[in-house]
């Protein structure tokens, strides 16, 4: 048993814009407040599987969430698993945390590396408040994304037969062609936006601190560079918007 500040895993990037996603654990584990405790098993059939694609998996911003809302000390499974059919795109909005998230774009017969988090009723309402879920016009949308489009098998050898996801309601960012831009972390990301867009740096100001520190709070200004995005033709679709 070890504590998230001893592992490097307490930062939030809530907190601290630029370090998104943040800190992710080498393998699975149970998040019990700060604590990061062995896994008692793969499988929870009492709690909802959510797969986390981008600060949901960093201990220290889930452990942010919960608690705003009480919740910090309750226990939640994080489980590694290797899940074929979903990539890690860029989501197509700004976030008034100060940052430009990551978000599941459909990507058949790639391969990557995810935390699923087991989450009680409780815990998933918070973490859809948290993703805008209940609001008309929040930035995501929860989906169940099935078996067999998306494969998501566990360390021994046991598959889900699906998976929860919080699929953005704006589409993702594109990579200049028409495929969804990879999400390379929070300081080179807004380096490239910043750097291929004139309108964008006079929003935002011209280095990721810039950005972030504007961004930060500002419900108007961030719309206007999720509007911007699209105007600029830099959206598309993530392809898993027919599960939702």
């Amino acid at each position: 048993m070890a504590t998230l500040e001893e592992l490097g895993l307490a930062g939030a990037p809530r907190e601290d814009p630029l370090t998104y996603p943040g800190a992710w654990p080498a393998a699975s584990g149970v998040l019990h407040g700060d604590r990061w405790l062995p896994p008692e098993r793969l499988v929870y059939a009492d709690r909802s599987p959510l797969l986390a694609v981008g600060s949901n998996a960093c201990p220290g911003q889930l452990r942010h969430k919960l608690a705003e809302f009480g919740l910090g000390s309750a226990p939640v499974p994080m489980v590694l698993a290797t899940v074929t059919g979903v990539g890690v795109g860029v989501s197509a909005h700004v976030s008034r945390m100060g940052y430009v998230s990551a978000s599941p774009v459909e990507a058949p017969g790639e391969t990557v590396s995810l935390f699923v988090l087991w989450l009680d009723r409780r815990q998933l309402d918070v973490i859809d408040a948290s993703e805008g879920v209940p609001l008309p016009d929040g930035n995501f949308r929860r989906a169940w994304l099935p078996a067999p489009d998306v494969r998501i098998e566990l360390a021994d050898g046991v598959a889900l037969p699906g998976v929860h996801a919080y699929v953005n309601r704006h589409g993702v960012l594109r990579d200049g062609a028409e495929r969804p831009r990879a999400h390379p972390g929070q300081r080179p990301l807004l380096t490239e936006l910043l750097g291929a867009c004139a309108e964008l740096r006079e929003l935002f100001g011209t280095t990721p601190e810039e950005f972030s520190a504007r961004a930060r709070g500002d419900a108007g200004l961030c719309a206007r560079g999720t509007r911007l995005f699209a105007e600029r033709n830099w959206v598309m679709a993530s392809g898993l918007e027919r599960h939702l």
